[in-house]
Formats: C-alpha cells, structure tokens, sequence
C-alpha cells in the first residue's frame, strides 16, 4: 500500500501548530540573532574609527620625503563622510650628519566625503573640505624638480584616502608661508585668510561649456586684497583654462625685511598690485601681468648709515622710481606680455619696458584687469611699439637666422678640418 503523503503546511499554519513553549524558544532565538547582529554593528563601528585612524597614519608613513600624523579620525556615516582631526606632514631633511624635519602641512580638520547632490544626477563623487590649513615654503628645502615629485606623491595620497573621484574642494581660512631660515632676521612671508572654492571639476553637471568647472579663491597680504577667478574643464589631457588675477594694496612698508634681504633697499612708503589675464588652450597660452608701484618713497642712508656702495644703490633705486612714474597718478607700472606653449615661453621684454615709458610720459597705465584674454584670443592684438620693433623682432624670423648662423658656422668648421687633413 502508498503511504499518504501529509500536506505541506503554510508558514502561517506551522506558526499556529507551535506549542507555547517553541513560540517562546523561538522568540529568545529572534532576539539573540538580531542581538547579535546590533551588537556587531556597534563593535564595528566603534572600531572603525581607529581602523581608519590606523589606515590613514600608514599611508602618511609611507609618503618618501614626508612625515605625516593624524591624532584622531571622526566617522559620520549618515553622510557617508569621515574627518581627519589634526594632521601634521613635516618635510624630512638632511642637517650635516643626521636627518631633521621641518613644519611643511598642518590643518586641525579635513572633511572627506560623498557629494550627494551629484548622486542625483548618477555619479558618485566625492568632496574635500580642508578647515585653517598652513602650508609652508623653506627657502633651499622646497626646490623645484622636488615639487613635482612631491605633488604626485600627494596626489597619490589624496586618491588613497578618498576612492572616488573629486568633484568639490574647499579651503576655509588657509595660510601659506615663505620662510628664509637663513636671513638676517629670519623672513616669514605669508598670505593669510585664503579661501577656495572649486566646483564641478568631474563635470558631473551635464553642461556643453568649453570650460565647465569653476574656482574662485581670495585672500589677504599685508593689507592687501588678492582674488582669482578661473573657469576651466577639469578632464582635458592638456590645460584648458580662461582665469584673471588680482592683488591690490599690498603695503610695502611690511615687506621691508625682504626688501632689504633681496633688494638690498627698504621704502618708508609705497603700495603694490598686481594685475593678469591669462587663457590656455591646445598646448597653447597666453596673457599679461600689470605690476603697479604706487607713492613708492624708498629710504636713502647717511654717510654714517650705510657704505658707500649702499648709499650709491639706495640713489639708483630712488631716482629711477622718481624718474620713470607718471607724476600725476605717482605711480610705476608696465605690463608685461606672455605667450607660447607650456614648454616654451616667450616674454616681451621690449614691451614692458616700452610701457614703462608710455605709464611714465604719456598717459597712466590703468590698475585694472583689461578684459583683453579669452580662450579664444590667447595673444592681444594692436601694433608693435617703436621698442619692440627696434630691439624685439619676430621670435619666428629670429630663430630662423639663429638656425642659418648655425649652419653656416657648421660648414665652416667642416671645410677647416678638410684642409687640416689635407696639410
């Protein structure tokens, strides 16, 4: 005979069955699995924070050139963000027969996290916000090849701690300092109160522009105002770029420590701008800067001050200020125009000193950026003046006669060796 097979019963029919001790049993088995589970989660996330800690310190550890160290590590995971407290990367040099260090980069906190906004839009992106950070520069420690290596280094450890792409930075009340250790007193220039704001460098916004993303920075020098505004397009392989600059009223007078370090002359008054365009596209790029010297008043010393080289240097730098400003506005500027391609630049010298002369006898050279650069007018038209085509030439037709003396000085080395071996 078959044995009959007994109906399957239904979750909701095994649940009636149950006696009131399995509901029991089985309730106290619920409670310690989601015990269990809870109980996971807050270990790990209390742990997680020195995991990070942990991860984060090993990385700058292992930076060549580098020392770096964070104190503590905060998670915010309703955000999906964690902050870096208190960093601190000191440059690593060499002092005679042992290694020192040297304050490089310190910020009491570094917000790294997921750019929400961008996730509607269907990308995951990420933003930094660094808070107070101070950056600085030591004369003969911070050299030129070394900061290309170090900038990929630092490049690297930024894609270490953020796994997603960057599309928002921000800099809230940065310093950056230049620091001579070797100067007589020891020189610490700095410009403080800097802000930045970059937005969009991943060109998550589908925009159609040339140059979708933005930055906007400020800062202040010595009584002075310093802006930048640049639109550029954070993806292309070459820079694309279309950005003016500005820096108005630095009082020179606070300077005078470094004036007297690497000029060799001090002012009892005098303020300082500076003003530039500049556009890069294809390789290429070009732009200008407007310096302006304004009621410059530099210090001449006495016989009992100074030698006699310093007294006769203090009158050169005097009379050549009081000679070449424009004696209605008191002020000595020029521009200076730049041009070419990232591996070679050309500077108008020509036409720099000739705007010397036209802001000094003709009429005043205005302190403002002139709106004459854009991405598609890399190069400012106009004619050439009497300077430029007395002394400055064409570059082109220049190298061209430089190649043919070249050559013609090759054939005359050729034709003295065939008569030596003929001799």
């Amino acid at each position: 005979m078959e044995k009959k097979q007994t109906p399957k019963m239904s979750r909701r029919e095994r649940k009636k069955a149950m006696t009131p001790e399995e509901r029991k049993k089985r309730r106290k088995k619920r409670r310690i699995i989601w015990g269990s589970i809870l109980a996971t989660l807050i270990i790990f996330r209390l742990l997680l924070p020195y995991i990070v800690l942990h991860y984060v310190n090993g990385k700058l550890e292992n930076l060549e050139e580098y020392y770096g160290h964070v104190d503590d590590i905060d998670i915010h995971l309703y955000r999906g963000a964690y902050e870096i407290k208190d960093i601190k990367i000191l440059k690593k040099v060499d002092k005679g027969a042992k290694k020192d260090t040297i304050p490089f980069f310190k910020s009491p906190s570094i917000d790294l996290s997921i750019e929400w906004s961008a996730i509607f839009k269907g990308s995951i992106v990420g933003e930094i916000s660094v808070e107070e950070p101070v950056i600085n520069f030591v004369k003969d420690k911070h050299k030129g090849e070394d900061m290309k290596a170090d900038t990929a280094d630092f490049a690297q450890l930024v894609d270490d701690l953020m796994p997603v792409t960057i599309n928002r930075f921000d800099i809230h009340n940065g310093q950056v300092h230049f620091r001579d250790l070797e100067a007589k007193p020891k020189l610490d220039i700095a410009m403080k109160n800097i802000n930045i704001t970059a937005t969009n460098l991943t060109n998550v916004t589908d925009s159609k522009e040339l140059l979708p993303a933005t930055l906007k920075a400020t800062a202040e020098a010595y009584q002075g105002k310093f802006v930048l505004n640049a639109k550029f397009d954070g993806l292309a392989k070459v820079p694309t770029f279309d950005m003016n600059v500005s820096l108005n009223g630095l009082h020179l007078v606070l300077l005078n420590d470094m004036l007297r370090e690497y000029g060799n002359f001090d002012v009892k008054k005098g303020t300082f701008s500076l003003y530039g365009e500049f556009a890069a596209k294809e390789g290429k790029f070009g732009g200008y800067v407007k310096p302006f010297l304004r009621d410059l008043d530099v210090v001449q010393w006495t016989k009992e001050e100074g030698n006699f080289k310093q007294i006769l240097w203090e009158t050169l730098v005097a009379s050549a200020a009081e000679v070449l400003q424009n004696q209605k506005k008191e002020q000595l500027a020029t521009k200076l125009q730049i041009n070419g391609t990232f591996d070679k630049a050309n500077l108008n010298t020509w036409g720099a000193i000739s705007y010397v002369l036209r802001n000094a006898f003709l009429h005043a050279l205005r302190p403002a950026v002139d709106n004459s650069i854009s991405i598609n007018n890399l190069k400012e038209g106009g004619k050439k003046t009497f300077l430029e085509k007395l002394f400055g030439g064409n570059p082109e037709k220049k190298a061209a006669r430089k190649e043919k003396r070249e050559a013609r000085k090759e054939k005359r080395e050729e034709r003295k060796n065939e008569r030596k071996k003929k001799k």
